[in-house]
C-alpha cells in the first residue's frame, strides 16, 4: 500500500492526500507536479526513474476497511539531503533517456 507522503521532497509544498499534482516514482519518492517538470526533469533524483501521478486513495469506503480513513496518509515529512545543484546536474545527465530505458 503506498504511504502517500504529505510533501513534496523538493520545495516542501504540502500535498494533501488527495492532491492531483503529487507524483511518484516506483519507490514511492514523492513530489509535485511543477518540481518534477521543471527542476527534476522527470528524473527522481533518488532513483533515476521517472514519475507518475500518485493515485488517490478513496475518502469512501466502498469495500469494508478500504479507504483514507483505514489506512491513514503518513504526516512524517520527507526532505531530500540532495543540493539543488547536484539535483539539476543529475537529471541533465539522463533526461534525455526515457525512464523506461533507464
Amino acid at each position: 500500500m503506498l504511504e502517500i507522503r504529505p510533501n513534496c521532497e523538493c520545495c516542501d509544498k504540502d500535498l494533501a492526500a488527495n492532491s492531483t499534482i503529487a507524483m511518484i516514482c516506483s519507490y514511492e519518492c514523492t513530489f509535485c507536479q511543477q518540481c518534477v517538470e521543471s527542476t527534476l526533469k522527470n528524473v527522481c533524483p533518488n532513483c533515476g526513474g521517472g514519475f507518475t501521478f500518485r493515485p488517490i486513495r478513496p475518502t469512501i469506503e466502498y469495500r469494508k476497511g478500504l479507504s483514507v480513513k483505514h489506512q491513514l496518509p503518513l504526516t512524517k515529512r520527507t526532505n531530500t539531503t540532495l543540493s539543488l545543484k547536484e539535483i539539476t546536474d543529475f537529471a541533465d545527465s539522463i533526461k534525455d533517456i526515457e525512464p523506461q530505458n533507464r
